[in-house]
């Protein structure tokens, strides 16, 4: 099971932005959004199409890499606009986000994202993991922290669930599942974005399986080995940007991606090995938005 992501494969329209639901209270911006994705008449798509870019490409590549490690893999996809479902279900372009700065977020602290996960979970065509993890005995989770915190009483019944449960990325340690914090000393030898890192890492963990088994001492003790060999500490040598430079970058990006938020145009700039305090970042992203 892996996050959705921001990048659609068409802009939503307004009625299926999170930003554009009333100010009303949690559960009734919840029943308010289930009705709009119900009644939607949009053009409906398999999630496997729905979402763009790298970390995208690298789920999907996952099950192929799953196959490999001996296993017959079923892709789900978390979804703060959606709940959980298989990738082969159909939805309408949307935009909805955990990210409590985004514009479209749907919550503004961890505790009301834990609810409005409820509430999406109560839909439908949304599924459960625990369920799923009976079905097939084993379950691989990546997530970030974000989704995982708004997850967080699914992912306590699934520890308490039995499956063979690894986790990658998450929040925090929990009993019955074996989780792989997030671990930026890894990106030089998987290379790619830290957007991007957690599922490079569910990736590189199946690899180390022991062949059709998602848990095993000796599989442990090899990912240990590799980590050991392969972490190098990221030193980060950024390099400075006029405002200028930073307005063009911003122009660009959101002309290629209008629904990124300041935050992840941000990161994307670290990524590319360039810097901006984020206080000035803020800055430069209001007056320059607020002029187009």
């Amino acid at each position: 099971m892996v996050t959705c992501t921001d990048r659609k494969a068409s802009p939503p329209v307004t009625a299926l932005r999170a930003r554009d639901l009333s100010a009303a209270d949690l559960p009734e911006r919840a029943a308010e959004w289930e009705r709009r994705l119900r009644t939607a008449s949009e053009a409906r798509v398999e999630l496997a199409h729905l979402y763009q870019g790298d970390q995208w490409r690298r789920a999907q590549a996952l099950a192929a890499v799953a196959t490999h490690a001996g296993f017959a893999p079923r892709l789900y996809v978390a979804s703060a606009g959606l709940g959980l479902r298989s990738v082969s279900s159909l939805a309408p372009s949307y935009a909805a986000t955990f990210m409590t700065r985004h514009a479209d977020s749907v919550a503004s602290s961890t505790s009301q994202a834990a609810d409005w996960w409820d509430h999406l979970q109560r839909m439908d065509e949304s599924r459960n993991l625990s369920e799923i993890a009976a079905s097939v005995g084993r379950i691989l989770v990546v997530l970030s922290e974000t989704y995982a915190q708004a997850m967080h009483r699914e992912l306590l019944a699934l520890a308490a669930s039995g499956a063979d449960t690894v986790l990658i990325g998450g929040a925090c340690d929990l009993d019955g599942v074996l989780r792989i914090p997030a671990n930026a000393a890894l990106r030089n030898a998987l290379g790619g974005t830290l957007t991007s890192l957690n599922v490079r890492m569910a990736a590189a963990w199946l690899q180390h399986c022991t062949p059709g088994r998602l848990i095993t001492p000796a599989a442990k003790e090899r990912w240990t080995a590799w980590v050991g060999q392969a972490a190098r500490p990221e030193r980060y040598a950024r390099t400075p940007m006029s405002d200028a430079a930073v307005i063009d970058f911003i122009k660009d990006m959101k002309s290629r991606y209008p629904d990124s938020s300041r935050t992840r145009l941000l990161r994307l700039l670290r990524d590319k090995g360039m810097a901006c305090e984020q206080k000035r970042f803020a800055g430069l992203y209001s007056s320059t938005i607020g002029q187009r």
